[in-house]
């Protein structure tokens, strides 16, 4: 039976949080599902929907998603929707609600961030009651969430991200395509530049190491704003670079729309956040068949292994140091590891399988 889906995200923020609905709507769609959005007017995740062949309702803000009930209403029922599925925490105000209006309705979230404080209180005990399902997206947030939320463990349901890994197989960038050196080993730190991700202590750990044999440092992420990145965190990193004598030894390549390509192109990963919910980009770098060091803390340990990976204290820039001069002397061991974890992922994080067990979840009375 095709299902109507409501996806929900009112944020004008551009990170794997606001591209996960874009990204596992085209395979609702081939699995069966006809696919609606409400987000904010001009938002990249507006657009980004859309895109993915998306019906979109739009507000100007979150208070003005509350004001339109009655219009969202009316295309709720008009449009037979089923399903409502929230992305951010603050999108349960209007899902709640609508919900509540709508007892027909069921309503979903995933816990994308990883709660870090009890939410008990008069308000989520309202919200979280008309929620029939929450989603986290490892362990490391499914124990946080049964401790967190005001919900029995049945209602909470540990669903693990997926990726469809075809773009990771196709050909690498070339190194003059990006602008990098002809030789040496390509070490990369994807993702938001944000604080809280590590590249202080990757960049630390950079100078830690001898000039030979040749290597060259890569931040991949957007500069400005309006790209999910802090602009003046971005300033100080410019800064950090220079002060360390990095400055032909490291690039920066801004956003970039080739993701799969370029992480075919590296020879080394690193993702040293702190706390990762999950680790989307530590998947990503592993269906290219990079070799990845992650953080040991958070979500990482639970997708990196012995045979697919290594860990490092994400404290410390020595150990940083020392597991990525192992890999830069050992091409053979890259080339092991980064072959190991491609076959991981596309056995275990497929978007196909993902979004199955998805379907299976929307389906739940």
């Amino acid at each position: 039976m095709t299902q109507h889906i409501m996806q929900i995200c009112l944020s004008r923020g551009w990170g794997g949080l606001e591209m996960y609905p874009a990204r596992i709507m085209p395979e609702l769609q081939r699995q069966g599902a006809v696919n609606h959005a409400l987000a904010l007017s001009g938002s990249r995740v507006a657009e980004s929907v859309r895109r993915a062949g998306a019906d979109v309702f739009t507000v100007k803000s979150p208070l003005g998603a509350l004001l339109a009930v009655r219009r969202l209403l009316a295309y709720i029922d008009s449009h037979a929707i089923e399903v409502l599925h929230c992305h951010k925490s603050s999108d349960l105000r209007i899902g709640a609600l609508l919900a509540q209006l709508r007892p027909r309705l069921r309503l979903y979230f995933t816990e994308h961030m990883g709660v870090t404080r009890p939410k008990k209180g008069l308000y989520h005990r309202f919200a979280y009651a008309q929620v029939t399902r929450v989603f986290a997206i490892s362990q490391a947030t499914y124990r946080r969430n049964l401790k967190a939320l005001p919900l029995p463990p049945e209602r909470i349901l540990c669903l693990g991200l997926g990726i469809d890994t075809a773009p990771f197989q196709a050909p690498p960038l070339t190194r003059s395509d990006l602008g990098l050196p002809p030789e040496g080993c390509l070490i990369a730190l994807p993702g938001r530049l944000t604080p809280g991700k590590g590249h202080e202590v990757w960049l630390d750990a950079l100078a830690q190491l001898a000039p030979q044999p040749s290597w060259h440092g890569v931040i991949i992420g957007g500069l400005k704003a309006e790209e999910g990145s802090d602009e003046a965190y971005v300033a100080q990193l410019h800064k950090r670079v220079a002060e360390l004598g990095l400055e032909g030894r490291v690039s920066f390549t801004g956003f970039r729309s080739d993701l799969p390509q370029l992480l075919r192109a590296l020879d080394i990963v690193c993702i040293p956040s702190r706390n990762e919910a999950f680790g989307l980009t530590v998947i990503e770098a592993m269906a290219a068949g990079a070799a990845v060091i992650g953080a040991d803390s958070g979500a990482i340990p639970e997708v990196i292994h012995e045979d697919t990976g290594r860990l490092a204290d994400p404290d410390s820039c020595a150990a940083w140091a020392t597991a990525l001069a192992a890999l830069i002397e050992d091409a053979a061991e890259r080339r092991r590891l980064g072959a190991n974890a491609r076959q991981w992922v596309e056995a275990n994080l497929s978007l196909e399988t993902h979004v199955a067990h998805l379907l299976d979840a929307y389906r739940l009375a």
